[in-house]
């Protein structure tokens, strides 16, 4: 573990690299190259694709106009072996609204679809329900990457082993904390602090497309607690089928927020899971609900 540490890369260029990885490149009109990750461990995240579809959708609109709602199916496993292709269709721009649609590719085939929702910022009525939930602060709570070290320790070399010790850009912190190794039944809800491990530019689209990212991490895994299981056991094959995303007001992803899933069905091979996201002050900032695959090995 100490080789390890001495390895890692600091919590500035980690974020920084996250920031590169959902940048893309223009590679004409309303098309976009996503970057790859090159420690990736194969396979696309799915927050990953996302939040580069999500990126560029924002490259079409009008600067004034902020995300509000994405909505994505997952078709086909992407590789980390190949850049991502984006391609955007305007469908709507209206005096308060703008809609576009995303194709996400790999080798000439769609791996993502992605519809994103944008608005010029107005008033109205407002209310928030439910309030965000009694719990411990993130300060009283031990690193989930101290928890994922110590469990490396009693992992042998291979895929499993790289997971839990890869540096990660987001600091999470949960109220009940994941046994790795040997994981045991309880209630389908769960609670997570999360932030960047360092500083986001200031830009309010580069917070949502982080949010966007994060958002696919740990909802899924929420289905499988009663069941005492996780997708890295060996068990249970798991893959994300859709998602969507509603961001409700403004929000800093390098301050803490609060990640609350709960997952009231599983079966037919299938979970589905529904997230609140909250603000350290206790707004809502914005609500997930995921479908996946979850499938006996």
């Amino acid at each position: 573990m100490n080789s390890t540490a001495e390895q890692m890369p600091t919590p500035e260029k980690i974020v920084a690299d996250l920031v590169f990885l959902l940048d893309l490149e223009a590679k004409g009109p309303d098309v976009f190259l996503g970057r790859r990750r090159p420690d990736g461990t194969g396979r696309v995240f799915g927050g990953q694709a996302i939040a580069q579809a999500l990126g560029a959708a924002s490259r079409t609109v009008d600067s004034a106009r902020a995300a509000h709602s994405l909505h994505a199916y997952f078709l086909r496993p992407g590789s980390d072996d190949l850049p991502i292709e984006y391609r955007v269709k305007r469908d709507l721009d209206g005096r308060s609204f703008s809609n576009r649609r995303v194709v996400a590719s790999q080798d000439g085939k769609p791996i993502l679809n992605l519809t994103a929702s944008f608005q010029i910022p107005v008033e109205g009525p407002g209310h928030q329900h439910p309030a965000m939930p009694d719990v411990p602060g993130p300060e009283d709570l031990v690193p989930d990457s101290q928890i994922r070290l110590e469990a490396a320790n009693y992992v042998p070399d291979g895929p499993m082993k790289r997971l839990l010790e890869r540096p990660f850009p987001v600091d999470f912190r949960s109220v009940e904390p994941r046994d790795w190794l040997r994981p045991k039944a309880r209630p389908a809800v769960s609670h997570v602090w999360f932030r960047t491990v360092a500083p986001l530019p200031p830009e309010a689209a580069v917070h949502r497309a982080v949010l966007a990212y994060i958002s696919d991490f740990q909802i899924l895994a929420t289905a499988l607690q009663p069941h005492g299981k996780t997708i890295h056991g060996g068990k249970i094959k798991g893959a994300s089928l859709d998602h969507a995303v509603w961001f409700h007001e403004d929000f800093s992803v390098d301050d803490w927020l609060l990640f609350v899933t709960e997952a009231p069905w599983s079966g037919a091979a299938r979970g589905f899971a529904r997230g609140q996201i909250f603000s350290r002050d206790g707004r809502l900032v914005a609500s997930v609900t995921q479908e996946g695959m979850l499938r006996h090995v």
